[in-house]
């Protein structure tokens, strides 16, 4: 009974259904005529009565049958175009002129790679809205670590997990992402206890408390913004970044660690015990490819390979993991780093062969960004070829600058040529494969 809804007045269903049906009784009528045979028994007589004597008139009977059919044809498509047409704008209001789009993403990417992409802050929202456009299978695991700013307001009065990383996730996969970007993102800037708060980690933090745990707030979130992928936390555990600096002093807290201005020997997670969720293992156990950054070194994307079980999991995984490279320096955590250091931050912490590519930037930056960014400290991040080579990790290089407002990577050329290299990496993989099979029957012939 629910299907006759859709015959209700006023969704302009009924008229083009009858069209069609028109069309089609026609279609068949005209056969009738051409053919000479029965195809709906007595139903058609009265039609084919009137080609016969009207449109026969044309010339030939047959005639008659042809533009009977033709007209047949032409009243089922365009009977089945605005039946369509009705649907979707009940279905889609206002977004009707977009609906390619709609089928594409919803169809055609959803048998895209999966692809897991770790880290946290504005880079890897920026790496997740270049790979949407090749596939809906994405996961985000971003890190819980931040304690400044609105998200650290939050995380201690609510005591949930700072909302903000996954704010930013949850708008960058979004379908509508122009508008949700500028509404999640709008910061209060007056009233007592809204100030400085934006309204996305508002809204989360409202779902958070509706829906009783922090995962589920995000899953239901995503499917209000309609979400292609998924976005999940590195750990739900209250956890605290802290590092070793190269002095031997010790700092907590994730905002703190770059005021200090000194080279830092390690970070470390309160508790160490803290566990990835179970979803998070599943993506990686699942991954056609794992994207480690980009995003601050120390503060986003080292934290999350500290989970307990996390980095485990990328080692067991067959996929290809690439890590990439931050385009600038950043002063208070990696000053001076090149892209070799980068990588040996990650060796330090999580062990050597953990990453297969590394991706880096490679190209000019303009000198007034270069100036901008020297006044705070920040320089480019040089390649060091032969460092990279030496940790056993392919290079890939390419220019991945965006300078419209700060130096980041631009997104869709970083998605295009991590995407090139996968699909390298897929087809030499598959060859191996192709190989070792060979040599297997090879060995048993003889």
């Amino acid at each position: 009974m629910e299907g006759l809804k859709w015959l209700y007045p006023g969704l302009k269903i009924k008229r083009w259904l009858l069209l069609a049906a028109l069309g089609l009784f026609l279609l068949v009528s005209g056969l009738t005529v051409i053919l000479g045979v029965t195809l709906l028994a007595s139903a058609e007589r009265g039609v084919t009565w009137f080609i016969l004597h009207t449109l026969g008139a044309l010339g030939s009977p047959l005639l008659g049958g042809v533009v009977a059919a033709g007209l047949g044809v032409a009243l089922i498509i365009l009977g089945l175009q605005r039946l369509a047409s009705s649907v979707f704008k009940v279905l889609f209001p206002g977004n009707t002129s977009n609906l390619w789009q709609l089928f594409y993403r919803r169809q055609y990417l959803a048998k895209g790679p999966h692809i897991v992409a770790i880290g946290g802050g504005t880079g890897l929202a920026v790496l997740l809205r270049g790979l949407k456009k090749y596939t809906r299978n994405l996961t985000a695991i971003v890190t819980v670590a931040d304690d400044g700013g609105s998200s650290g307001r939050l995380r201690q009065e609510l005591k949930i997990p700072p909302p903000g990383d996954i704010r930013n996730c949850l708008v960058a996969l979004a379908d509508t992402e122009s508008l949700m970007e500028e509404l999640f993102s709008y910061r209060f800037h007056q009233g007592e206890g809204l100030a400085g708060h934006s309204l996305g980690n508002l809204l989360l933090a409202a779902m958070t408390d509706m829906a009783g745990d922090f995962d589920r707030a995000i899953q239901e979130l995503a499917r209000v913004l309609a979400v292609g992928g998924r976005v999940i936390p590195s750990t739900t555990s209250h956890v605290v970044l802290g590092a070793e600096l190269a002095d031997g002093t010790t700092i907590l807290g994730e905002s703190n660690i770059p005021r200090a201005g000194k080279r830092i020997k390690r970070v470390f997670l309160q508790p160490a015990t803290c566990q990835p969720p179970a979803a998070a293992l599943e993506a990686i156990a699942r991954a056609d490819a794992i994207i480690i950054g980009p995003g601050s070194l120390y503060t986003s994307v080292l934290p999350n390979l500290l989970v307990r079980g996390l980095t485990e999991a990328l080692r067991q995984s067959p996929a290809p993991v690439f890590y990439v490279s931050n385009i600038m320096t950043q002063p208070g955590e990696t000053d001076g780093y090149t892209v070799a250091d980068h990588l040996q931050a990650i060796i330090d912490h999580c062990g050597p062969g953990l990453v297969d590519v590394v991706i880096a930037h490679r190209g000019p930056i303009s000198r007034g960004a270069l100036r901008r960014y020297g006044e705070k400290g920040a320089r480019p991040v040089l390649i060091n070829g032969p460092g990279v080579a030496r940790m056993g990790v392919e290079l890939r290089t390419g220019w991945l600058v965006d300078e419209i407002h700060v130096v980041r990577h631009h997104p869709e050329r970083l998605a295009s040529l991590i995407m090139e290299e996968f699909y390298r990496h897929h087809s030499r993989r598959r060859q191996r494969l192709i190989y070792l099979v060979r040599e297997k029957f090879r060995n048993l012939a003889h």
